[in-house]
């Protein structure tokens, strides 16, 4: 039988590239985002290359009540999740405290740590009930470290950290693992949010350097839920070679 992954995020970079990695592993695979149109196209790709089931889930994981009837009603077969992947966030603007617009803080707070939560929790259950599971949170090298103007952003990559941190401890006894990883900078439509659409802006993020590509955090991801049942690695920080750490970046 199929294990199944349930990946969030799902309609474009990490988390598109996380559904393909384990759909080459012939994962059945929900996949969860808000633009359905994206959905059913990767739906459809999915199951025509890699003969796998795919279940779409176009919902708003910031919406408590809507996470909580989805999961409700999962049908039987899909309710056997062997792994999530907790991809889906965001960051708004590229701006110091003093001139933030506080609606981006409730958005990034809402998608990056409320909507985490939420699916969860509901999911956790199915897992606690076979005592079996994977819990993967895509986090960022500023869970670590806070770089100038990068401010909520990273409080809430941070408050994940602490999640990740609470959710091991509070799962070990399920025999459910947990892991987050944590990517340095990877080109993907990441930069074209921060920055508001500005695409000459996202393009200059990654000048001068080689960022890394979607395919490799999934890369990452898949290794992690691939190892052994005795061996779960808690945190991985994975980045570009150009990227020593937050704060020093080589750029030609």
């Amino acid at each position: 039988m199929n294990k199944i992954v349930l990946v969030t995020g799902a309609t474009s970079g990490i988390g598109k590239a996380v559904a393909e990695e384990f759909a080459k592993l012939s994962y059945n695979i929900i996949i969860v985002g808000r633009r359905e149109k994206r959905l059913h196209e990767l739906k459809a790709y999915l199951e025509k290359q890699y003969k796998v089931n795919i279940l779409l889930l176009p919902i708003d994981l910031r919406n408590k009540q809507i996470v909580k009837e989805t999961v409700a009603n999962f049908p039987e077969n899909w309710r056997n999740i062997d792994v999530l992947v907790n991809n889906a966030g965001l960051g708004l603007g590229l701006t110091s405290m003093e001139k933030a617009n506080p609606d981006d803080w409730d958005i990034m707070i809402d998608t990056n740590i409320k909507a985490v939560l939420y699916l969860s929790r509901e999911i956790m259950p199915f897992m606690v009930a076979r005592k079996s599971g994977h819990i993967i949170n895509i986090g960022s090298t500023v869970a670590k470290q806070v770089p100038k103007n990068v401010n909520i952003y990273a409080a809430t990559k941070h408050a994940l950290d602490a999640i990740s941190q609470g959710m091991r401890a509070d799962l070990l006894e399920k025999n459910i693992k947990v892991t987050q990883v944590n990517p340095g900078y990877v080109e993907t439509e990441f930069s074209l949010v921060n920055n508001r659409g500005d695409k000459e802006l996202a393009k200059k993020t990654y000048e001068g350097f080689t960022p890394l590509k979607p395919i490799d955090v999934a890369e990452v991801v898949t290794y992690v839920a691939s190892l052994p049942k005795h061996v779960n690695i808690n945190e991985i920080l994975v980045t570009p070679f150009d990227e020593a750490d937050v704060y020093n970046l080589k750029r030609d």
